[in-house]
C-alpha cells in the first residue's frame, strides 16, 4: 500500500480557511422611516388640527381663526422679550418667570421626596404609618393648597412655588417609595455581604436599582409643576404665563390667549423630551 503523502499546511493556506468575510450591516427598516414617523406625521397632526379649528371657528363666531390669531398676536411672536413696566411684558418674560417659580418648588420636591421615598421604601413599618397620610394628601386639588400658601407666605410667588412643591412632591416620593421596594434582594444581600454601611447601601445599591423608577416620578412631577403654575398664576397675579392668560381674558383678546395656550403647550412637551433625553442617558434605557 502507498502511504498517504501529507501535505503541508502553510500560514497561507492556514489563514485563507479561516478567514471569515463579515456580513454587511442592513439598515434597520425604522431607520429608513425615521423621517416619516418624526416629523412628517407629526406635521400632519398639526395641519389637521389647524383645520379642525378653522371649521370650528366658521361655526362659532367667538373664536378667532387661525389666520386671525397669528395676525393680532404678530407683534407679541416677533417680540417675545420687550418690557413696558412690571404688568406689561412680553410672552418670554412671562415664561421665564414661571419656570423659575417651577425650578424652585420642583427643585424643593426633588430634595424631599427622594430621601423620603427611600426611607419609606426601605422600612415596611414607617410605611405602613405614613401611607394612609400621603394617599389622603396625594388627591388634594392643587389650588386647595394656594389660600394656605398666601396665608403663611403673605406674597404671591412664594406661594405659588409652595404649590408646586406640595403638588410634585408625591409623584417622586411614591414612584422612589416603588423603585426602592422593587430592588432585588439578591442585591441587598451583597451589601450585607460587603458589610457596607447605611450610606453606601443606599449610594450604591438602592439608588442606582431604582433610578429607573425615580427618574419617571421626575418626569411626571415635572409636567404636574408646569400644570400648576399656569393655574397658581391666574390667581396669585404679577408676572408670569397664567396671569398672562387671565390679563387677556380680562382684555377681551382671545387670539392672544390662543397664542400663549400654544406657548404653554410647547413649553410643556420641551420639559417632557428633555426630562425624558435625560434618563435615557442617565439609565441607557428606552424609558418611556
Amino acid at each position: 500500500m502507498r502511504s498517504a503523502i501529507p501535505i503541508e499546511k502553510t500560514p497561507a493556506t492556514s489563514r485563507a480557511r479561516k478567514t471569515v468575510v463579515p456580513a454587511q450591516p442592513s439598515v434597520p427598516p425604522r431607520r429608513r422611516q425615521a423621517p416619516l414617523g418624526e416629523i412628517v406625521l407629526p406635521l400632519v397632526g398639526v395641519a389637521l388640527l389647524v383645520g379642525v379649528w378653522a371649521v370650528v371657528s366658521q361655526l362659532a363666531p367667538f373664536l378667532p381663526n387661525p389666520v386671525q390669531t397669528v395676525t393680532k398676536s404678530w407683534d407679541l411672536i416677533r417680540h417675545p422679550f420687550f418690557d413696558r413696566g412690571p404688568n406689561n411684558k412680553g410672552l418670554g418674560w412671562q415664561v421665564l418667570y414661571s419656570l423659575g417659580r417651577v425650578g424652585l418648588g420642583f427643585g424643593l420636591a426633588i430634595v424631599v421626596g427622594i430621601p423620603a421615598g427611600l426611607i419609606l421604601g426601605r422600612s415596611s413599618v414607617t410605611r405602613k404609618m405614613w401611607d394612609p397620610v400621603v394617599q389622603v394628601l396625594r388627591p388634594v386639588s392643587p389650588l386647595a393648597w394656594l389660600p394656605l400658601g398666601l396665608a403663611t407666605f403673605q406674597a404671591a410667588t412664594p406661594a405659588a412655588v409652595f404649590t408646586i412643591f406640595i403638588t410634585a412632591l408625591w409623584p417622586i416620593l411614591l414612584n422612589t417609595s416603588a423603585g426602592v421596594q422593587q430592588v432585588p434582594p439578591a442585591y441587598l444581600q451583597v451589601g450585607r455581604i460587603l458589610q457596607l454601611s447605611r450610606r453606601k447601601m443606599m449610594t450604591r445599591i438602592l439608588i442606582p436599582a431604582a433610578l429607573p423608577h425615580i427618574l419617571s416620578g421626575l418626569r411626571v412631577s415635572l409636567g404636574v409643576a408646569w400644570l400648576v403654575i399656569v393655574a397658581s398664576e391666574m390667581l396669585t397675579g404679577g408676572v408670569g404665563i397664567g396671569f398672562f392668560v387671565w390679563d387677556e381674558w380680562n382684555n377681551l383678546s382671545l387670539e392672544h390667549i390662543i397664542l400663549a395656550i400654544a406657548v404653554i403647550g410647547l413649553v410643556g412637551l420641551g420639559l417632557d423630551r428633555l426630562m425624558l433625553a435625560a434618563a435615557r442617558r442617565i439609565t441607557n434605557q428606552p424609558l418611556g
